[in-house]
Formats: structure tokens, sequence, C-alpha cells
């Protein structure tokens, strides 16, 4: 079982540079990280690479040994070779592909686990539309780092192809063709840098442009009313100056690529055709000359053009892209050392939390205490706090002032494996049923997990999606299904502390009973954000939140001191239990 690629965040804590070199360095390590796929991308390129290499050969052949000496059977008998090599190389470049793509996609892995602890490290009040768009680029990026890979792959198969074909049919030719392609090629790589900066400032002078035209655009009538034409059209005026500027400066870097292609692509073709003399006087026949104007034509020219086309837009387009993951992800502070608590036990002390420095506090100098093996349930009215203190244990937010203490321990602190928090909207990822219910468990014996499955009621699930190896599409499952599964995962999981943040509103009353039930006999730490006034009915405990106010007792206790409760029991039927 193989849960989704994780990374371990990044160590330099605020230097955006830093957070380059390591998506950077990123790129080497997804290439060093499948070495297997590496060697048969390699062993099929060299396939692919058949044409390249046999391509001089086969025309030189044809003519000197086929058409010129009236042979033409002997000809049609090597471009039919030809042809032969060019559908095993179609063959090859879908292996290629699809080798590439299994490199690819760890990549994109690394990148998307970086964003997601990103927006993790914010602490909820981060900028989510960054993170959005970060995640957006992730796409971006595996989509440029595919196509980096596959052209400098086939240039590198390709080129090597050319030398030695023209090495085994015209040696001499070799003077001729290399020289020219060399400087063409040294001239294109020393432009990179510089088109990578161009096309860097070229991108945030046009998002500059399109952020500005679209503020200007809602607010017209504010313009209008402010008389603020004139200075709005000023700016938009700069703004667009800039952008042009930056596109000119991209053109102008952008034409050394043509004159890098010019150079090293047809050069050589104009070397051979005057060299033409002194390659016959040498020996060469009419037919190797074409050959060789072949091997320049159809495979060095093209290898050329795909590399400057490859690495002058993906290439920058992929530099450009992890640039700007590592400056839109916030950086990762100094890494915090995860404790196990030795109980499950949890305390809050004077908590207060608000969703904002102008917002009334959503809990307010907070005392409460859970002990360990405890079984509470928490209700109230929607919006009285209850996800917010369930996110406050579980750790997933910080309180600003105050404490709340898993075992003693701070809970942002404690080692995630000591706790689980389901919440309303369950998770499920793609993979197999077995990957998802044991991931916070992977050693899980089969009777564990079998006993599980059993416990939560979720047996029929089982069966009804097809068995442990049966492959989960999360859109194609109900919202029940995705939290028989979440609940399955967690009772699963060795965790002593459980908080189930209303994760059986999706479920019938008698499947939420049986879940309910199962882990409170589970052992540990329960805390059920309740969905039905039932489960409170199934705790030892209940929390009631009303505002600012918080009450804690036994059904018989809150019915007789809280008006609140006393209303929500009396509004509250029992639902029929099949």
């Amino acid at each position: 079982m193989r849960p989704p690629r994780r990374t371990t965040p990044p160590g330099t804590p605020d230097r955006r540079a830093g957070g380059v070199e390591r998506r950077e360095a990123g790129f080497w390590r997804a290439l060093r990280r499948e070495p297997r796929q590496l060697v048969r991308i390699m062993l099929w390129s060299v396939l692919e690479a058949g044409p390249a290499f046999l391509i001089g050969h086969a025309v030189a052949r044809a003519i000197e040994d086929g058409f010129a000496r009236a042979e033409p059977l002997v000809g049609l008998a090597w471009l039919a070779a030809l042809g032969v090599t060019w559908t095993a190389a179609a063959v090859a470049a879908r292996q290629v592909v699809l080798g590439v793509a299994a490199v690819a996609e760890p990549f994109r892995d690394d990148l998307l686990a970086h964003v997601v602890e990103g927006a993790l490290r914010q602490e909820a009040r981060g900028d989510s539309a960054a993170v959005a768009r970060a995640g957006l680029q992730v796409e971006i990026a595996r989509d440029a780092f595919a196509a980096v890979v596959t052209t400098v792959r086939g240039f590198v198969f390709t080129v090597a192809s050319v030398a030695l074909g023209l090495l085994t049919l015209a040696p001499q030719a070799l003077v001729l063709v290399l020289p020219p392609f060399v400087a063409g090629l040294a001239l294109f790589l020393a432009s990179l840098p510089a088109l990578a900066r161009r096309q860097r400032a070229f991108l945030l002078a046009d998002e500059s442009l399109t952020e500005a035209m679209t503020d200007m655009a809602g607010g017209l009538r504010d313009i209008e009313a402010c008389g603020l034409q004139e200075s709005v059209a000023g700016r938009l005026r700069r703004q667009a100056g800039a952008q042009a500027g930056a596109a000119r400066a991209l053109a102008r870097v952008t034409a050394v690529r043509t004159a890098a292609l010019a150079v090293g692509g047809w050069l050589p073709v104009v070397l051979l055709l005057a060299g033409a003399p002194w390659l016959l006087s040498g020996g060469a026949g009419a037919g190797v000359i074409v050959g060789a104007l072949a091997y320049v034509t159809q495979s060095l020219a093209p290898a050329l053009g795909g590399l400057v086309q490859g690495l002058g837009v993906s290439g920058v387009r992929l530099a450009a892209t992890l640039r700007r993951i590592a400056t839109a992800v916030p950086p990762a502070g100094p890494p915090r050392d995860r404790i196990r608590p030795a109980t499950s036990d949890v305390r809050l002390d004077v908590v207060t939390f608000a969703y904002g420095p102008h917002s009334a506090p959503v809990l307010d100098r907070l005392d409460l205490t859970i002990p360990e093996g405890d079984h509470l349930a928490i209700v109230g009215p929607s919006g009285a706090g209850k996800s917010t203190l369930a996110a406050l244990i579980s750790g997933t937010l910080r309180p600003e002032g105050g404490r709340a203490l898993v075992g003693g321990i701070p809970a942002d602190q404690v080692d995630p494996a000591a706790r689980v928090l389901i919440p309303q909207e369950a998770y499920v990822f793609r993979g197999t049923l077995l990957e998802n219910l044991a991931y916070l468990r992977p050693a899980a014996t089969p009777a564990e997990l079998a006993a599980a499955v059993a416990a939560v009621g979720a047996t029929g699930l089982v069966a009804e999606l097809g068995g442990y190896e049966a492959p989960l599409d999360p859109a194609a499952l109900s919202a029940g299904q995705r939290q028989l599964i979440a609940l399955v995962r967690a009772h699963l999981a060795p965790a002593p502390l459980i908080i189930l943040d209303e994760a059986t509103c999706h479920l019938d009353p008698a499947a939420e009973a049986r879940a309910e039930d199962a882990f409170a006999r589970r052992g540990g730490t329960l805390i059920v954000v309740a969905h039905r006034l039932t489960s409170a009915l199934r705790a030892r405990r209940i929390l009631l939140m009303d505002g600012a106010r918080v009450t804690v007792g036994t059904h018989d206790e809150l019915v007789r001191t809280s008006p609140l409760y006393a209303d929500l029991a009396g509004h509250w039927h029992p639902e029929p239990v099949s």
C-alpha cells in the first residue's frame, strides 16, 4: 500500500532565492528518483533515433547503389528500410512519452506538496487566492518539465545519431557541419538567461496592466464621480507603455533564437553545397553529398529547431513558473518538533480565537478539560464555534490567547499520528479502497482491517465497491460513502484521540449510531461535534456552546439548567432506526 507522495518542507525559512534553488534542485531530483524509467526512456530513445542515423545512409545507398545504377528495386529497398525504421520510431516515441509522464508526475507531486504545505503554514488566514494561483502554476510546471525533458532527450539522441551517421558516411563532411552547428548552439544557450529575465519581466508587466485595467473597469462609476479620469488614464498609459517596452525587449532577445537557428541549422547546408567540389574530389559520390544534406535538413536542423523552441519556450516557462511558485507560496518557518503525548486528555486554558483582527471572538477565554477516555459531544446552534473548537483541539488552528493542550503539549505541536480529525466533508483520494482505508496505518493486518470495517458498518460498502483492491474515483462516490471510508480510516488509526466534526451527517441514523458506538468501544478520547441530538445522548458528557457561554453536563443536567438545550431537546423527535 503506498499513500500519495509526501515531501519534507524546505528548510530555509525566509529566503525566496533559496526556495527557487530548492525547486530547481527538485528538477534534477525528479530525474534521479526514477532510474528505471530513465533507463527505459533511453533505450526507447535509441530506437526512436534510428531514422536520424539511417536517413543519410539510406538516401546515399538508394541513389548510388540503386537508382544511379538502374537498379530501382535496390533503391526502393533502401527507402523501404527507412520507412520501417520510421514505423519503429513511432512506436518508440509513444513509449518515450509514457516514460516521461512517469517521471513528470512525481515532479508535479513534489511541487503540489510544496504548495499545500505552504497553505497549511498560512494558519487559516493566508492568501488563499495566491495558493490557488500557485496550484495552477504547478500544472504549467509539470507540462513544461515534460516538454523540456522530451526536447533535450530528443536533441541529444538525434545529434549523436547524426554525428555517427556522418562519421560512417562521409567523415570529411563533419568539418563543414559541426563547427557552425556548435556555434549556433552556443549562441542560443548564451541567450537563455537574458531570455528568461525578459520573459519574466514581460509576464509581470502584463499581469500588472491586466490587474490595473480590471480595477479600473470595476470602479468606473467612482472614477467618474470623483473626476479621476485623467489620473487613471495616465496611470494606465504608463503601465501599457511598460508592458510594450517589456514586449519589445523580449522580442529583441527572441531574435537571437532565429540567428542561432540560422547559424546552427542552415549554415551547414550552405557549407555542404559550397564544399561539394571538395567532397567530390575526396571520393564522395553525389549520393553521399545528398545523404549528408539529408542528415542536416531532416535531422540536425529540426533537432536544433526543436531545442530552440523547447528550451526557449518551455524551458523559460519552467524556470519562471518555479520562481513564481517559490515566491507565491509562503516560506517554511523553522522546523518544529512534533511530540507524541503520553496521554490523550485535552485542556483549554482561557482560549480566545477570532477569524479577524476586527471580528468578534468565536471563543472568548474558554476553559475546558476533557479527561483521557472521555466521550464528549459538542452541541449548539450554527455559528456557535463548534468546528472552530474542534480545529483548535486538532491543532489546525492556533489560539490567539490562552493555550490548547493535548496531553499537556500545545495542540499544534502534537504528533499528527496522535490524533485524527474527520471534518464534515470527508477526504478520499484516488487510489485503491485499501490504500484509502489503511492510509493512517499502512501496516494493518487483514484481520485488523476487517474488524474496523465491520465495527463501523462498512462491510456492505466494501462489497459494493468491488473489494479492497477496487480503484476509487472520489467524484463517483456519494457523500455518505466517503464518510464511511473516512470513519474506517480513523477507527483503524493508532491515534488515541478522535475528533468527529459532523463526520456522520450524511449517514442515516442507524449507520450513525453504529459508527459512533464503534468509536465509543474503541477506547481513547472521543470528541463528537453532533449533527443530531442522538449523538449527544450517546455521549458521557455534553458541551453546549451558545455564543460566548459554554456549559458542560449530562443530558438530564442540561435539560434542567439550560433553556437553550431544553429548547433543542423539546424540538427533537427521535428518527426511526431501521
